[in-house]
């Protein structure tokens, strides 16, 4: 099985706002980096959908050390949140519903093709490929502002 490292981030302009979602996928000394925007999100949403993203570019299935800076994915799975969510009908432990849950169910859905580590690093504290996600996801934020700013709606 090919062992992938994997960054991901997210980010968003308000919550809800404009958002940008960004991947740094590394395997034997080569780099692809994927990003992407969605004209209205959350900065939650972004953080998941660079994660579903870059597993849904790999091509078979890897062994992926996921390097992310949202506690709400590491711990999500770190601390086994996510089970429990399943087991009481997507419901968190004080009863209310899971937020993203489609967005949940479609990452579950590409961890299960694979053998998924996630590691928690510390966002914006000068860690490399963590900050060029954050780059790409800021740059589509910016990408998207500026179609709006050029292309106004009569």
């Amino acid at each position: 099985m090919k062992k992938v490292t994997i960054y991901t981030d997210g980010a968003c302009s308000g919550n809800p706002g404009i958002g940008g979602w960004a991947a740094v996928l590394m395997y034997n000394g080569k780099f692809k980096e994927i990003s992407g925007y969605d004209k209205s999100t959350t900065n939650n949403r972004m953080e998941l959908f660079a994660v579903i993203q870059a597993l849904r570019s790999l091509n078979q299935p890897c062994e992926v050390d996921l390097c992310t800076d949202s506690q709400y994915i590491s711990d999500a799975f770190n601390k086994q949140w996510i089970e429990a969510w399943q087991k009481n009908n997507w419901r968190t432990a004080d009863k209310t519903e899971v937020k993203n849950i489609d967005l949940w169910k479609a990452l579950l859905y590409e961890v299960n093709k694979h053998k998924v580590s996630f590691i928690k690093v510390k966002g914006h504290a000068d860690v490399e490929f963590n900050e060029r996600c954050d780059q790409l996801a800021r740059g589509e934020v910016e990408r998207y502002q500026k179609i709006i700013a050029e292309n106004p709606v009569v």
